[in-house]
């Protein structure tokens, strides 16, 4: 099966944001519900080198801790002028930790912790998944990325922040892999969308993954049914965490 695989966050700041594809069938009125209940999930804008200019570009990242953001590699690798937005508050990042093994091309080992000054309050910090038990268990995901039904793809930015399910179809060493299910979805079937990276999945209220990337076997990876959504497992690296945040 040929996959054509897509980073999922660069959203230039001349559109507002938005999170994820939906269910056709299913008010969204329901998914950005479900995106409130996320205060750890926050934007993270920065510029980020084109060529031979800087241009501003956004996606997500999750508070873990009152001075520490987890979110993906292949938004802060090589950017300046970190912030993080919660809700209207701009926060300074002053310090990022790339994952050492982050491979760019090829979108391995897409993690990356971003430390700031400033102490960031939410009433619960979510606690990081341990077990390597995720598959087939129902998760959540949620984050600031496009957004738009199953059948079109995503399409349209609005600003908000959403949050749906999904099932682990499958995992490998460093990954989780979320299907866009048309046949045996769950409630409120969700999949990551272009401006996600960064954001969370969740198994349990535990934070288990970081969005990172879209695949297509019809190599348009804009979050359709069939596109998988890949999110770095969070299993897999909470000892590089810990090690950083002690």
């Amino acid at each position: 099966m040929h996959l054509t695989a897509f980073f999922i966050f660069s959203l230039f700041l001349t559109s507002s944001l938005s999170g994820g594809t939906i269910l056709e069938t299913v008010s969204d009125d329901k998914y950005v519900e479900n995106g409130k209940k996320y205060d750890c999930v926050v934007k993270i804008c920065c510029k980020i080198k084109e060529e031979s200019k800087y241009v501003d570009a956004c996606g997500s990242g999750v508070i873990i801790d009152p001075h520490w953001i987890l979110t993906a590699a292949h938004i802060v690798d090589g950017a300046k002028d970190i912030h993080a937005f919660l809700n209207e508050k701009k926060i300074t990042i002053n310090k990022i930790y790339v994952n050492p093994d982050f491979e760019f091309n090829l979108g391995h080992h897409d993690i990356a912790l971003c430390y700031s000054k400033e102490e960031i309050k939410i009433p619960l910090y979510p606690k990081l998944y341990e077990n390597q038990d995720e598959l087939d268990k129902i998760c959540v995901i949620a984050g600031y990325g496009m957004t738009g039904t199953a059948l079109t793809g995503a399409s349209v930015f609005d600003g908000k922040k959403r949050a749906g399910s999904n099932k682990i179809e499958y995992t490998s060493k460093e990954v989780l892999f979320c299907t866009m299910s048309k046949n045996n979805h769950t409630e409120l079937e969700f999949c990551a969308a272009n401006g996600d990276s960064g954001g969370g999945l969740f198994i349990d209220n535990k934070l288990a993954g970081i969005n990172s990337m879209v695949l297509a076997v019809d190599k348009k990876t804009n979050s359709d049914y069939g596109d998988e959504c890949t999110h770095t497992r969070i299993s897999s690296y909470k000892i590089w965490i810990d090690s950083l945040i002690k």
